[in-house]
């Protein structure tokens, strides 16, 4: 094993062959795969006669396109229905495992891989989804690829690609009151740009990451790629083995202890060389929200729109278009600009965690009557243990809609879509033109930071909150 970050020893320890092009191929140790982006490369393999490589090592689940509102069959959506069909077909014909809603383990990929044990520290693993990063929460090395190169893994099991660079993000200070994770990497990606990772993978260390839960450390690691970095990760811990003891896919006994030895050994070595280091005091984080149409156009929820003028020329053009599209103006403060819509779901922050804290903030209050708000589990398993603690009522009760597990109307593939000119606020990851929907306008932020806009019927600090007990 090679000496240096977790990322060398991982990389280094799946490279099966050199090309002329200076490129690596790379074993892929697990791919994750879901209905959207699958079909096409299953039937490019049915049209060459090709069969999975290793099917075994390959896991699909349908969640992007499905509804939330219902799971009886057939779907009402014709094209939804289509979609599933044929990631049941393709998984059946190529003998490739689907968590569907008959298992009992069907939800988001992105939450699922973590919670059953399917990802481990030391993968590679890929997915046809921008937000594959998230397995770096327990380790893993773990980016988003295409349509074509899910063939690719498919038939080879592998892929071509270069060595990124390493920046560690350091972080260290103590969460203020009212600030979560997701205020961290949104912090982050103002800080350092929606560009700042390219070419980077980004290794989050630091007391702070020390002592977050895997919860947080998955909402981070999530939007890594919204700050342009290929992967993030964090350092396999004792944290990381606790987690992992028990789950579904995880080896027991004395198999388990050998296991877990081979996971702490793959850390970061203490003089590992990084190609950046970038320090964080997050006891200066503050709830924050998103202005415009990228997670790094976001600000404070004390603070106020920014004028596109005080930002680099190349930078003021878009800015300018974004505020159009928002129907934010510059100098507007964010604290009590009017919302539509709550979504309380996505890969980033719907693990039974997040809703915890959410219902904290949602006990005995109600919805503002002017807003629709949807909560969103990650999965059947989230749904099921929150119903067994009773955090369906407390959300029914305030008047959220409860829903069946999917990725729902985080990115508007599905009937969950906030209408257009409509505001939302959002916990999912992306705020982009369109993203939840024509014309939907987004703005991002933490589930206690949703809620309680939920409750005002307009942007609202959860500091100002107390929260109850549940």
């Amino acid at each position: 094993m090679s000496k240096g970050t977790l990322y060398d020893k991982i990389f280094d320890g799946n490279v099966i062959g050199d090309l002329p092009t200076g490129e690596k191929q790379l074993f892929v140790d697990l791919m994750y795969i879901h209905e959207v982006t699958s079909a096409p490369a299953f039937n490019n393999l049915r049209k060459k006669g090709l069969k999975a490589l290793f099917p075994d090592r390959m896991i699909a689940t349908c969640d992007h396109t499905t509804p939330t509102d219902t799971i009886e069959r057939p779907f009402y959506t014709p094209e939804d229905e289509r979609l599933v069909s044929e990631l049941e077909k393709n998984c059946k014909e190529f003998g490739i495992g689907l968590f569907d809603y008959s298992s009992g383990r069907q939800g988001i990929v992105h939450i699922i891989g973590l919670e059953l044990g399917v990802t481990q520290p030391g993968y590679v693993i890929v997915c046809g989804d921008s937000h594959t990063s998230t397995h770096g929460a327990l380790g893993a090395l773990a980016f988003a690829i295409g349509t074509t190169e899910v063939e690719d893994v498919l038939v080879t099991q592998s892929l071509v690609m270069s060595k990124s660079k390493v920046r560690q993000i350091y972080a260290y200070g103590g969460f203020p009151n009212g600030t979560y994770p997701k205020d961290l990497i949104l912090g982050i990606i103002h800080e350092l740009g929606v560009d700042g990772g390219k070419g980077f993978a980004y290794e989050y260390a630091g007391p702070v990451f020390e002592n977050m839960p895997i919860e947080g450390r998955a909402t981070v690691c999530n939007m890594s790629i919204e700050g342009g970095a290929r992967a993030g990760y964090v350092n396999p811990d004792q944290k990381v083995i606790d987690y992992l003891r028990g789950k579904d896919f995880v080896p027991r006994g004395e198999e388990f202890e050998k296991r877990a030895k081979k996971w702490l050994a793959l850390r970061s070595d203490s003089d590992a060389v990084y190609d950046d280091i970038f320090k964080l005091n997050v006891s200066i984080i503050e709830p924050m929200v998103t202005w415009g149409t990228n997670p790094g156009q976001s600000t404070k929820i004390n603070g106020v729109v920014p004028h596109p003028d005080t930002f680099p020329e190349d930078q003021r053009k878009s800015m300018s278009e974004a505020l159009t599209y928002t129907g934010l103006e510059s100098g507007m403060p964010m604290l009590g600009v009017p919302i539509d819509y709550v979504f309380f779901g996505s890969c980033t922050n719907a693990r039974i965690e997040d809703l915890r804290e959410g219902a904290r903030y949602a006990k005995g209050r109600k919805l503002h009557p002017n807003v629709i708000g949807l909560v969103v589990p990650g999965s059947q398993k989230v749904k099921k243990q929150a119903e067994q603690e009773g955090l369906d009522r407390i959300f029914s009760e305030a008047g959220f809609q409860w829903r069946y597990a999917g990725c729902s109307m985080c990115l508007g593939m599905n009937p969950d879509q906030v209408p257009s000119q409509k505001r939302a606020v959002s916990t999912s990851n992306r705020n982009f033109e369109g993203r939840q929907g024509k014309g939907s306008r987004t703005i991002l932020a933490s589930p206690a930071l949703a809620v309680v806009s939920g409750i005002e019927g307009r942007l609202a600090d959860p500091r100002q909150y107390t929260k109850g007990e549940i």
